[in-house]
């Protein structure tokens, strides 16, 4: 299997959203209808621009990406078909080394994601009520 992991153009949003949709429609049944709506168009239109964001492909065929801000985790999605062959923790641990990052903040409705990021060695060290947005979906606070 080789891996490669590159930094994301602009050419690739349609793509990384792509991953993006298929990820959070596994994993964030919790989400509104307008919040997903809302995050699509936001995603491509604030975030990506302003991050440094990262493909990890397999046979030139992108299977997730990953961003980091400061020592922060921002983002870290891997299309459905793609989840459980490893793609997440080989992203991480380049990210972590590329970049150093110790934080990570996660939806609390996501259980799966809780276990994977306490599985890389994170723990719990806060919660909010409120997303980054705003949003009234909690957050815990991990760190390495």
């Amino acid at each position: 299997m080789l891996h490669q992991i590159r930094l994301a153009k602009a050419e690739d949003y349609p793509k990384i959203m792509e991953i993006w949709e298929s990820a959070v429609t596994a994993t964030h049944d919790f989400l509104a209808e307008e919040d997903f709506n809302y995050f699509k168009q936001a995603i491509p239109g604030d975030y990506l621009p302003q991050l440094d964001v990262y493909l990890i492909s397999e046979d030139g065929e992108a299977k997730g990406f990953a961003s980091v801000a400061g020592d922060t985790l921002e983002m870290l999605f891997i299309h459905d078909d793609a989840r459980g062959k490893g793609y997440g923790k080989k992203l991480y641990e380049w990210m972590k080394e590329t970049t150093g990052l110790t934080k990570v903040d996660v939806n609390e409705q996501n259980p799966q994601a809780i276990g994977f990021y306490e599985k890389m060695g994170f723990k719990r060290v806060g919660r909010s009520e409120k997303d980054g947005s705003g949003k009234n979906y909690p957050l815990i606070h991990m760190s390495l």
